[in-house]
C-alpha cells in the first residue's frame, strides 16, 4: 500500500463526508493505493455514524472509535498502530488542512528520501489568540529541540516513512513534538513543505488559547528531560544530589570545627544548634541524600511504565482483504 491517511477527530460530522471525497479524488488522479484511518476521540456528534456510512460505501475506509475522549496523541497512536501504507500523511479533519498536498508530501519521503516531512502554514487563517502563542511556541521548540528549519511543529499536516510511525510512542500530549520525538529515535532527515491553510468551514476549533502555549512548554520541558536523562536519570538526579549533600557536609564540617577550635581556645561560643547555618547545612545534606535516591530510583523505572498506551476502543472498522 501506498498511503494511510490517519485522521483524528473531535465532534467533525459536518466535514468527514466533503474531506473523504477530496481524498479519494486526490488518491485516484495520482493513481495511490490507499487507506483513511479516521480516528474518532469520544465524539458527541454523528461523527461515528458518518464514518460507518462512509466505510459501507469505500474499502479503502477504516475506523477508530474511542469510548471517550483521550486526545489527539491517543488518536494518533492508535491510528499509526493499524497504518499499513508506506508513507503515512496525518491531517486534522477540519478541512483546514488541503488533502492536495498529499502528492507533494509523499514524493518527498519516496523520491527525497527524507524521514519526515511537516506542513508549514506560512499563511494562516486562525485568530491571534491561536498564531501569537503558535509562533513564541515554535520558537522555542527549535532553540531546545536543535531542528532549526521547522517552523511550525504543531502543524497536523505531516508525511513519514513508515518505520518512523512504527518507531516512536505519541503519548500525553506529545503529538506537538513528533519531530522531536523522531530525532530522538534516530530518524533525524526532517524537512519542511509550504502548505496551504484553508479557513474552518464548520464549527470552531477545539484547540485555542493560552492554555495551548502553557501546556505546550510544560511537554516541551518533559520531553528534554526524556530526550536527554530518560535513560539516566541517575546522571542528573544523582549529580545534583551529590553536590546538594556535599555542599551540606562541607557546611556542618567547618561550622563544628569552628566549635570545635573555639572550645580548644577557650573563646566563648554560642552552641551549633544555635546556629540558623547548622540547620540549613542539615537540610541541604537531607534533600541531597533525597534527590540521590530519587536518580536511584528513576534508573530502575526508566520510564517502562505499564499500560501508558492502553486505550479503551469501543468499536472498530476493518478494510476487508480480497
Amino acid at each position: 500500500m501506498d498511503i494511510s491517511v490517519v485522521i483524528p477527530l473531535y465532534n467533525e460530522d459536518e466535514s468527514l463526508p466533503e474531506l473523504h471525497a477530496w481524498i479519494d479524488r486526490v488518491m485516484v488522479a495520482n493513481n495511490f493505493s490507499y487507506e483513511i484511518i479516521f480516528v474518532n476521540d469520544g465524539s458527541t456528534d454523528r461523527s461515528w455514524d458518518v464514518i460507518r456510512e462512509l466505510a459501507s460505501k469505500s474499502q479503502h475506509v477504516k475506523g477508530i472509535k474511542f469510548r471517550r475522549n483521550y486526545g489527539k496523541s491517543p488518536a494518533l497512536y492508535c491510528g499509526f498502530k493499524a497504518a499499513q501504507g508506506d508513507v503515512v500523511i496525518t491531517m486534522d479533519a477540519d478541512l483546514q488542512d488541503s488533502p492536495d498536498e498529499i502528492p507533494g508530501l509523499y514524493h518527498m519521503i519516496k523520491d527525497e528520501h527524507y524521514d519526515l516531512v511537516s506542513g508549514y502554514k506560512q499563511k494562516r487563517h486562525d485568530p491571534l489568540s491561536k498564531t501569537i502563542p503558535t509562533k513564541l511556541f515554535n520558537a522555542t521548540a527549535r532553540k531546545v529541540s536543535g531542528i532549526k528549519n521547522l517552523h511550525d511543529f504543531n502543524c497536523g499536516l505531516k508525511a513519514y516513512r513508515r518505520d518512523v510511525v512504527k518507531n516512536i510512542e505519541v503519548f500525553g500530549e506529545m503529538h506537538r513534538f513528533i519531530p522531536y520525538l523522531a530525532k530522538n529515535a534516530g530518524f533525524d532527515k526532517i524537512g519542511e513543505k509550504v502548505v496551504h491553510h484553508q479557513k474552518r468551514q464548520y464549527g470552531k476549533s477545539k484547540f485555542m488559547g493560552w492554555n495551548r502555549f502553557v501546556n505546550g512548554y510544560l511537554d516541551l520541558m518533559t520531553l528534554w528531560f526524556l530526550g536527554t536523562f530518560g535513560k539516566k536519570p541517575m546522571h542528573v538526579f544523582g549529580f545534583l544530589g551529590t553536590l546538594v549533600f556535599m555542599i551540606g557536609f562541607i557546611s556542618a564540617f567547618i561550622i563544628g570545627a569552628e566549635k570545635l577550635w573555639a572550645l580548644y581556645c577557650h573563646i566563648p561560643m554560642r552552641l551549633v544548634t544555635d546556629s540558623p547555618f547548622f540547620y540549613i547545612a542539615l537540610t541541604m545534606m537531607m534533600i541531597g541524600t533525597q534527590l540521590f535516591l530519587a536518580g536511584f530510583l528513576g534508573d530502575l523505572i526508566s520510564r517502562n511504565s505499564a499500560g501508558r498506551n492502553d486505550y479503551q476502543i469501543e468499536e472498530e472498522i476493518k478494510i476487508e482483504q480480497a
